[in-house]
């Protein structure tokens, strides 16, 4: 296991492979100086960094610098939350979760000529937008597909069938189905969704939807979608019980079942990953709170090798 952390604090790490190299897409955290609540109002985020590097385990990690900020972002509020990057036709597009002027979170997307950036930003959010948390994903047939949503902070129970709540959010009872989170394949320009956003739903060993109070299996946030041996893994964190957790399915829409543990807890109130093979091997990237003290909102990158049984099922990192 190995920090990727050059002197700064470096969370939620959206891996990818472009060109022979990995490149990490973190979020940039800062303290905003305000107590810590379950709104996350003391990360204060105002930019992006990508970091790349040519062996995982022993290379050098290269800071390329300042890629987007948020007073470059003609739409935004405050807090740049995590994100994720996609190439398609030698053009890099960025998708982001922002708060706009209204204090609500939308998705936004950037576009670069190289991976390292910089990226200009759309004049505007995605349309029919919301939450956080994008992860995009590249179908072996060349459709791609976003996964987003988060509760509590990431704004999720605020929504139903796509729509804001009045009552300005609520959350399903214990016994019933879990909020879900959502995701839509993305339109030919790489810039909207191409359909309405739909459940991505996760179901128990018995074929029924997990329930809001399994919290140790329902979604909380950051998703993840990876392929391993043709099986589609929807991978995300449990949020309040510390977890990251894997399902299979085997479409891109699910739905997909409930394998287990990728994950066990960290350091650090959040935990966050993205999952890449390179080179033969698979990693495992995520962040924990060690280096600053164990303080929750000053995070930092570090990275793991993956390993997966026979059957496909996923070795829990301890």
């Amino acid at each position: 296991m190995r920090y990727l952390h050059p002197n700064d604090f470096m969370a939620d790490p959206s891996a990818r492979v472009f060109n022979g190299k990995v490149y990490i897409y973190p979020s940039h955290d800062r303290d905003a100086g305000i107590p810590e609540n379950d709104n996350g109002d003391h990360f204060d985020m105002q930019d992006y960094h990508v970091f790349s590097l040519d062996d995982i385990e022993n290379g050098e990690v290269t800071d390329h610098g300042e890629i987007l900020s948020v007073k470059k972002i003609a739409w935004a509020g405050r807090q740049l939350w995590d994100n994720d990057v996609a190439e398609k036709d030698g053009k890099y597009y960025l998708y982001f979760s922002l708060k706009d002027k209204n204090d609500i979170f939308r998705l936004g997307v950037a576009i670069s000529d190289k991976p390292e950036g910089p990226f200009t930003a759309e004049d505007n959010p995605v349309k029919g937008s919301y939450s956080i948390d994008p992860s995009v994903f590249r179908d072996e047939d060349g459709s791609y597909y976003i996964y987003f949503g988060g509760i509590w902070g990431g704004q999720l129970q605020r929504y139903r069938n796509n729509k804001a709540l009045e009552t300005g959010g609520t959350f399903p009872a214990g016994n019933e189905p879990a909020l879900c989170p959502k995701m839509a394949k993305l339109s030919d320009d790489m810039l909207e969704f191409a359909q309405e956003p739909r459940d991505l739903v996760i179901l128990d060993e018995n074929g029924r939807p997990l329930m809001q109070g399994d919290t140790k299996r329902r979604f909380f946030e950051a998703s993840w979608m990876h392929k391993y041996k043709g099986k589609y893994y929807f991978s995300y964190s449990t949020g309040d019980t510390h977890l990251i957790c894997y399902s299979v399915g085997d479409s891109p829409y699910g739905p997909f079942t409930y394998k287990g543990v990728i994950l066990n807890p960290v350091v650090g109130w959040t935990t966050h990953h993205s999952i890449v093979e390179y080179k033969g091997k698979w990693y495992l990237f995520h962040h924990d709170s060690v280096p600053s003290g164990g303080k929750t909102w000053l995070r930092s990158m570090k990275v793991t090798e993956l390993k997966y049984n026979p059957d496909g099922s996923i070795i829990t990192v301890i």
